[in-house]
């Protein structure tokens, strides 16, 4: 069922196979310096088993870099299944996919992300203790979407403070791309605070309920990013930040949900070379992390140690970037340094 690949940056790479359900996918483990690696399971068609290899790679660098920021004694680690969740999810492929987190033996823990839900991890959670986002249980955690979305729009607020000289979201407009779970919970804590927006989804259904909801303008998706704002939040899959979209951006600050929103490190000085403020995603989407944490770590007392961590990550992000402006660099840079020397200190 696993079958161990080469990987010069990643502690463990495996390909998962299951000939019976169907199962084909990959798990890698990139650190796990500060503790276990814990990263969802995704579960999307991919154009090749090279993209999703690689796909698995990046986002599970970028949980070693989440959690290290969130100061949680976690590493990075996270798991893909090829195929359309729509059509090709089974209890058997989930079942297949528990097995193969369980013969990691808790080296990594597995939890809900794109194409999968609370439901699907209790159908992985009977052939495997290592996962969290589970519905009930003593530590049950359940959907992670409420807290990722609390985390970005904390990380807006202190963007705002930075860009606009206050930290209030009404009045403002935020053009976010992608309304699943945590687009959905982000529009709605933007209406609340009396934000105008601008949105698009690949669904139509959900783009027409975002504009009955909350009074929402809809946009196309491949153009969203050029639409006037004055934030704009990438909630949908990563690289939307590259070569031909950067110059297009018409807004003044960039703060989402989606990992991997950089198509390259070097996308980070061509948004700071604009005069873009884009707000490093793994500190900015940190609160989904942080909410499955207190399921792994058993916290008995989750709501205030849930709430101290998505202050902390807030105050993080705000010194990042109080100091990115200093130095005059982008706080993306300022961020992978911060993290680095974390996991270089724990490391030690």
């Amino acid at each position: 069922m696993l079958t161990r690949l080469s990987s010069p940056t990643h502690e463990e790479l495996y390909r998962v196979e299951d000939t019976e359900s169907g199962l084909r996918g990959f798990i890698a483990l990139h650190s796990t310096v500060r503790g276990p690696a814990a990263g969802g399971l995704r579960m999307r068609s991919y154009d090749s088993d090279d993209a999703a290899r690689e796909d698995v790679l990046n986002l599970s660098r970028g949980m070693s870099y989440k959690t290290a920021a969130a100061d949680l004694p976690l590493g990075g680690g996270k798991a893909v299944i090829i195929g359309d969740p729509g059509r090709d999810k089974t209890p058997a492929l989930l079942h297949a996919m528990g097995r193969a987190v369980a013969a990691l033996q808790g080296r990594y823990w597995t939890a809900e992300d794109m194409g999968m839900t609370p439901a699907d991890m209790a159908q992985i959670a009977r052939e495997t203790r290592f996962v969290a986002g589970r519905e009930d249980g003593p530590h049950a955690s359940g959907d992670p979407s409420p807290v990722t979305a609390q985390g970005v729009f904390d990380a807006m607020r202190a963007g705002a403070a930075q860009v606009f000289g206050n930290p209030d979201m009404a009045g403002r407009r935020v053009a976010v791309q992608g309304l699943g779970h945590v687009g959905w919970h982000l529009c709605r804590l933007l209406h609340e605070a009396g934000a105008t927006l601008t949105v698009a989804d690949m669904n139509r259904t959900r783009t027409a309920a975002a504009a009955r909801d909350f009074g929402a303008t809809p946009a196309e998706p491949a153009t969203i990013h050029a639409a006037p704002a004055c934030i704009f939040a990438p909630c949908a899959i990563g690289g939307i930040l590259n070569a031909d979209t950067i110059p297009q951006i018409g807004a003044r600050m960039v703060a989402g949900a989606a990992n991997n929103q950089l198509a390259s490190p070097g996308d980070a000085d061509h948004l700071h070379a604009r005069g873009i403020l884009y707000l490093p995603d793994y500190v900015a989407n940190g609160g989904g992390i942080i909410n499955v944490a207190a399921e792994i770590l058993q916290i008995e007392d989750r709501t205030p140690w849930v709430a101290g961590k998505l202050a902390a990550l807030e105050a993080t992000m705000t010194r990042i970037l109080a100091r990115a402006a200093t130095e005059g660099t982008s706080p993306a840079q300022l961020a992978d340094r911060i993290v680095e020397e974390r996991l270089l200190a724990k490391a030690g």
